[in-house]
């Protein structure tokens, strides 16, 4: 195939001719039977615009941050800022009284400390010494000597909570749709759970792990709690931490059900390895 030969293409102001023209060469060589090798020789090509494309972008990028420099130097801006650390002060004193109360609350929980229920009931058993009871669902287990060492005890105990509440949406997502379709509420093109979707639930807690518990204190958002449970009028809406001593029950009560939940969904993917059947076999 011949060279392709563009002519250059001028842009022209009003006030004044800016820019040099360009010229672009596209070289194409291809084989004439199987028309599969391409060489192009393309130079770096400049971006072109007026002075006042240009100075518009400047402006128009420069007002935000100008606006919001010129609200914290106002008085307006400085009483807000007053009034955000007032609130993050009165915060942090409620939260140390709540941590405090909480702590107390696990001491006197029958799931809590040496006294709690263990894995193998009344069957006498050497259980690990390193594991107090002072994490919720604590039954003593770890046949594999995995929360000897305590930082990665915390890391695995954040990593179970995170699968389990994953776990407890995907069994409830797995049953919900096949639920409705045989009821006859609703009728989906295909009511099998790996077909219905592939949209994701976010767990509220989950942007507390990955941007901390201080990411919303600029807008004056305080979470009063950690990675797990950071509370606060986001991710407590209905207050369920307000009793120390419930929550320290409901704690518990929601890893039982985040385990039993991931036990649910691996016989759910066995199942429909094995069978392709949905969840509902009668």
């Amino acid at each position: 195939m011949a060279l392709a030969s563009h002519p250059p293409a001028s842009f022209s102001a009003s006030s004044s001719s800016f820019f040099a023209h360009q010229r672009v060469s596209v070289n194409l060589l291809s084989d004439s039977r199987s028309n599969s090798n391409y060489s192009t020789n393309l130079p770096a090509s400049i971006c072109k615009a007026s002075w006042q494309e240009v100075a518009g972008v400047v402006i128009l990028s420069a007002i935000p941050f100008t606006a919001v420099k010129a609200i914290a130097n106002s008085p307006l801006g400085e009483s807000l800022q007053r009034r955000l650390e007032e609130r993050k002060k009165l915060a942090v004193q409620q939260s140390s009284k709540f941590k405090a109360l909480a702590q107390k609350a696990r001491k006197e929980s029958f799931w809590y400390g040496e006294e709690r229920p263990r894995w193998l009931g009344p069957i006498s058993y050497q259980y690990p010494t390193y594991l107090s009871g002072e994490l919720p669902g604590d039954y003593g287990f770890d046949v594999a000597g995995l929360a000897q060492d305590p930082v990665a005890f915390q890391k695995y105990f954040n990593f179970e909570i995170l699968h389990a509440r994953w776990a407890m949406l995907a069994a409830l997502g797995a049953l919900v749709p096949e639920v409705l379709d045989l009821s006859g509420a609703f009728h989906f093109i295909e009511p099998v759970w790996w077909r219905v979707g592939y949209s994701k639930l976010k767990v509220g807690p989950e942007y507390a792990r990955y941007c901390g518990v201080e990411a919303l204190e600029p807008l004056g958002i305080y979470l009063p709690g950690d990675i797990n449970y950071p509370g606060g009028i986001l991710f407590d809406p209905l207050k369920l931490s307000k009793d120390p001593v419930s929550f320290e029950e409901l704690k518990v009560k929601e890893i039982k059900n985040g385990r039993l939940a991931m036990i649910a969904w691996l016989g759910f993917s066995i199942q429909a390895a094995l069978t392709g059947a949905q969840c509902w076999v009668f």
